[in-house]
């Protein structure tokens, strides 16, 4: 039963790190330039300039001429999302709480496993990507003029909040405790060797 909910609890962790990580990739606020009352915000797929009060947004229609950092961390947000969604689903699979699988224990138990690992590498995949692009614009702001600094947006936080639950779920689905062997199906095999033993000495 406990197994059962430390799976519930790395599920739900790596479930909401998915969401968050989904948000940021498709926010527009990776990055921002304020120049008196006008903003402009850059994000993975779009940019929108203007006030407070208004803005007006134009998605990127050439992929090439976008600066490398965009391009990578987009591709690797994908991998990432890709990921992860492989990680849901062999999760689920593998859960206790689920009725898949159900004849074949030790199957389910390496479904877990594998989709803890899923979500472990996604994860960490959307924490580098993600502090390179802050690197990336750190560096960019050290050659530009001061009235040309760039600042990382919220997006960059969501990114790296969603990066984390997702690993820390997928640590916690990873522990041997939610691989689905009891100590009660280990200590039955155990007895079940011994019987045989006793019998072949008879």
């Amino acid at each position: 039963m406990a197994s059962s909910g430390l799976q519930i609890v790395g599920f739900l962790l790596s479930l909401v790190g998915v969401c968050a990580t989904i948000a940021a990739t498709f926010m527009v606020e990776w990055g921002k330039e304020t120049q008196a009352k006008h903003r402009v915000y850059d994000g993975l797929w779009m940019s929108c300039s203007g006030t407070s009060e208004r803005a007006t947004c134009e998605n990127y229609k050439h992929l090439l001429k976008l600066p490398i950092e965009v391009q990578v961390t987009r591709a690797l947000m994908l991998v990432s999302l890709f990921l992860s969604a492989m990680g849901l689903i062999v999760s689920i699979l593998g859960m206790k709480c689920t009725r898949f699988m159900d004849a074949a224990s030790q199957s389910k138990a390496k479904a877990t496993f594998c989709g803890g690992g899923l979500f472990i590498v996604a994860g960490v995949l959307t924490i580098i990507v993600t502090s390179w692009y802050v690197s990336r614009m750190v560096e960019a702001n050290e050659n530009a003029h001061r009235l040309q600094n760039k600042e990382f947006g919220h997006a960059v936080f969501v990114s790296w909040a969603g990066g984390f639950f997702t690993a820390l779920g997928g640590v916690i689905l990873s522990l041997r405790r939610c691989w689905g062997f009891s100590d009660s199906s280990e200590s039955t095999s155990t007895n079940q060797l011994l019987s045989t033993a006793k019998s072949n000495y008879v």
